[in-house]
């Protein structure tokens, strides 16, 4: 399923039923799946952390293809979080461009350039959490 897929079934989930026709209001979710898939992210993972970490109730996990796609990417969701009126979040790793963490609050996106990414392999840590928290094997 490609990211804007993705975008519309999150979405789906959170959205409270409308029954006057009107579309809901965007949500913080929706807006950052929106954004990444508008600037061609790829591999974009969503991951429910609420209950199991204080900082944040989703992490986001991302690619860019180039040190310039990752900043473009960046560049471009500061630019519509800001436009929604959700202020300029904090950025770290802008400079470099290997790894780029935004933080908005309730949701936390690492924009990774693919081989950073497989380095650190942040998917991977939360779903053994995951498992370890639900008896998994």
């Amino acid at each position: 399923m490609d990211n804007s897929g993705k975008a519309k079934q999150l979405n789906a989930q959170i959205q409270t039923d409308s029954s006057n026709g009107e579309e809901p209001p965007k949500t913080l979710l929706d807006i950052v799946l929106t954004s990444l898939d508008d600037s061609k992210s790829e591999s974009t993972e969503h991951i429910d952390i609420s209950g199991k970490s204080s900082v944040a109730d989703y992490m986001i996990v991302t690619s860019g293809r180039s040190h310039r796609h990752v900043s473009a990417v960046a560049d471009r969701l500061l630019r519509d979080l800001k436009d929604e009126g959700y202020g300029t979040p904090k950025v770290e790793g802008m400079p470099a461009c290997d790894w780029v963490l935004v933080d908005a609050g309730d949701i936390v996106i690492h924009i990774f350039r693919p081989e950073v990414r497989d380095f650190y392999n942040l998917e991977k840590m939360w779903n053994a959490i995951a498992m370890d928290e639900t008896g998994g094997a």
